[in-house]
């Protein structure tokens, strides 16, 4: 029985990492696509500097 116990503690514990690496993953994949939504949005700085010019709508 006491096998049984740990057994069952076990999966839960491996439950609760799989939650959390999944969480993680979705955190990181919601930054990822906003830091290339920001980039997409960005017109970039003007330069002084002849020849360079920002991105056009």
């Amino acid at each position: 029985m006491f096998e049984y116990e740990i057994a069952h503690l076990r999966q839960a514990e491996l439950i609760r990492e799989a939650e959390h690496e999944r969480l993680v993953r979705q955190a990181r994949k919601a930054r990822r696509a906003a830091r290339r939504s920001a980039k997409d949005d960005a017109e970039g700085q003007v330069r002084r500097r002849g020849g360079h010019f920002a991105r056009a709508a």
